[in-house]
């Protein structure tokens, strides 16, 4: 629909905020992650009738995926990972929007990723893929950094071509801003190429990719998975919620460790969301004090004592902040013990996988785009 002239100063307005806030997105993400280099994932995930199967791989596997930047390094430094996630296809969202929803903006808080996983439900609808990657594109804070790795991974089943906008000129837009689009078609690969999912990838330097959105994901198995699981869980008494959102953030967090565990346990769920809380990667100073307070500009005695857990408001100054040391010395110990049991777990599975094919899921999928493309952003994979 062609935008009537009435509208033409409102519109350059509306663009100049959007242009405006994409920039202080930029400066915060730069701030908050200092030096470190950064990974961009945008998921674009569809909804309609028959994608069940992909939204449980998704659930089940997106601490997994995040878990591949654990040990990453770009030029010896581990990577900051923000996530975006777009749902399209559905015909209870919008038609002008065009059956699209941006679920999360790029974000590090996984638990919230997680929540908006477990809420997604499928039903019929048009898929347009060229008009959700603009979307992405277009919407998101990509930094606009050199050597950064940003890529959008979409899946579906659906032709390539449905849709007003050109999913060439989608994906090229995108390439030419440096972001890489990878394809997952979900069903027969000669349909996938037929219906223009392996065009859009080569458009965007990305992988056109196929997997049975319907089959189970299953992980290997290993002696140390359950103690692993049980050492994760406990991490969670470390946590001491302050602020406005901080009840909010522990309740969130209390409830993806029992939406995990609804998931069958030869996904590796548990395994892996608590091999994500033992790293950088699961922050969460927007509500703990203990992640506050790795800032040095962060001072937990300015916090008022109401803000403050029930059991640290009669403390004094003194006893606030050796409470806050115990606690994170605590979750120190406990990391410490999970990474040295996942060593030991890490080799018993290499040893297991030699002996095993490899699996056509999404969790695969993306993870062995990431390492491929990773490597050309100079990116070492462990």
């Amino acid at each position: 629909m062609k935008a009537l002239p009435s509208f033409v100063t409102l519109f350059a307005a509306l663009a100049l905020t959007a242009f405006t806030s994409g920039l202080q997105a930029q400066d915060a993400t730069r701030s908050e992650r200092g030096t470190r280099p950064l990974v961009q994932i945008a998921l674009l995930l569809d909804t309609s009738n028959s994608m069940d199967g992909l939204i449980e791989q998704a659930k089940s596997q997106l601490w997994k995926v995040c878990n591949e930047f654990i040990k990453a390094r770009q030029n010896g430094v581990a990577p900051v990972v923000q996530v975006a996630l777009y749902e399209y296809g559905k015909s209870s969202l919008s038609r002008d929007a065009g059956f699209i929803r941006q679920i999360q903006p790029f974000t590090q808080d996984l638990d919230k990723l997680s929540e908006e996983l477990f809420a997604l439900r499928t039903n019929g609808g048009e898929e347009y893929c060229g008009w959700v990657i603009q979307r992405a594109v277009d919407e998101l804070a990509w930094d606009t950094s050199p050597n950064i790795y940003k890529v959008i991974f979409i899946a579906g089943n659906e032709p390539f071509t449905q849709g007003k906008v050109n999913y060439a000129t989608s994906c090229k837009a995108a390439i030419t801003k440096g972001i890489i689009v990878n394809t997952i078609h979900c069903g027969d690969e000669a349909i996938g190429t037929n219906t223009k999912w392996k065009d859009g990838a080569e458009l965007a330097d990305g992988k056109y990719m196929v997997i049975d959105q319907n089959r189970a994901v299953v992980s290997i198995a290993a002696p140390q998975d359950k103690e692993i699981a049980r050492l994760g869980v406990e991490l969670n008494k470390t946590y001491l919620a302050y602020g406005r959102g901080g009840g909010e953030g522990l309740k969130r967090q209390a409830m993806q460790e029992s939406n995990v565990a609804t998931l069958a346990p030869a996904s590796g769920a548990p395994v892996q969301r608590a091999l994500t809380k033992a790293s950088a990667n699961y922050q969460n100073a927007s509500w703990d004090l203990v992640d506050a307070a790795k800032d040095k500009n962060f001072e937990v005695t300015k916090v008022k004592p109401e803000e403050l857990p029930a059991e640290m408001q009669k403390m004094n100054e003194a006893e606030r902040k050796a409470y806050v040391d115990k606690k994170s010395k605590e979750r120190s110990d406990l990391q410490t013990k999970i990474n040295q049991l996942n060593s030991e777990r890490e080799q018993y599975v290499a040893q297991q996988m030699k002996t095993q094919s490899g699996t056509n899921t999404l969790d695969s999928a993306i993870i062995g785009a990431i390492r491929e493309q990773g490597q050309k952003r100079s990116f070492k994979f462990e």
